[in-house]
């Protein structure tokens, strides 16, 4: 199932998207980003007339960095013993088709295409065993980095910080193998990133369970589980398409 948020006209509502159709949810059967199994469904809209807003309205995203082993031989680096982390703050969200803005103190922004983990209820000590009840879905995230400021203040936050430097969307997939999901990035339409998540160092399960012992996670936030092997430059002009398999694509023009 394909949850999604989005606005028609003056109205914003939770939406199933079936056959290039979407069906507003009723209240009575969840406000997202988590629904019941069988939701109630109203008015439909064919998906071209909607605006898709982000997927989830996040009171944090988790980063985890370093995380493809394919990417660690791109970089001659070793592999980490833990999982890496890293916060962007929930004003670096944007929507599909919503636009990537270059910050001016930035000489080399890059994408990331990353599989995103979306938070259905309250979690906190979650063993990898029952992971899986406390998440809602999945969906496709660009983890957008100003590399140059990256290297030059030796910690992250600034770089991973700008307002529209974490694209998310365009949906929530309900039914998903985190661990065998083709993950790509095209820019400009030509291939940059293709690999899958089968090369994850820490997988999902794993990666959900360490952070919850770490911080309380709440509905509607968002785990970046890493990107793969391809990392580059994106300026103004350029169209950025992050995609998961099974998820769909993530499109962003960048200013």
């Amino acid at each position: 199932m394909k949850i999604l948020r989005f606005q028609i006209g003056k109205k914003e509502a939770i939406g199933i998207l079936k056959d290039h159709l979407v069906y507003e949810v009723s209240s009575e059967s969840g406000t997202g980003p988590q629904i019941g199994p069988h939701p109630e469904l109203g008015n439909f809209h064919p998906l071209k007339e909607v605006t898709i807003l982000p997927p989830a309205c996040p009171s944090k995203v988790v980063g985890v960095g370093l995380n493809y082993r394919d990417h660690a031989v791109e970089l001659d680096m070793d592999i980490p013993d833990e999982p890496v982390l890293f916060l962007k703050p929930p004003t670096t969200v944007i929507g599909h088709d919503g636009t990537i803005i270059c910050p001016p103190e930035s000489k080399q922004v890059d994408y990331e295409a990353e599989l995103a983990v979306i938070v259905g209820q309250a979690a906190r000590k979650i063993l990898p065993e029952d992971v899986s009840e406390y998440i809602a879905g999945y969906t496709v995230l660009n983890d957008v980095t100003a590399r140059d400021l990256q290297r030059k203040d030796g910690q992250w936050t600034r770089a991973k910080s700008f307002d529209t430097f974490c694209p998310l969307g365009p949906w929530i997939e309900t039914e998903l193998d985190p661990g065998n999901q083709q993950i790509s990035m095209r820019v400009n339409g030509e291939l940059r990133q293709d690999s899958n998540t089968r090369n994850m160092i820490f997988p999902v399960e794993e990666l959900f369970s360490f952070i919850s012992h770490i911080m309380t996670l709440n509905p509607g936030d968002v785990i970046a589980t890493g990107t793969p092997p391809g990392v580059g430059q994106i300026q103004g002009g350029d169209v950025a398409e992050a995609t998961v398999e099974d998820v769909g694509t993530l499109i962003n023009q960048v200013q």
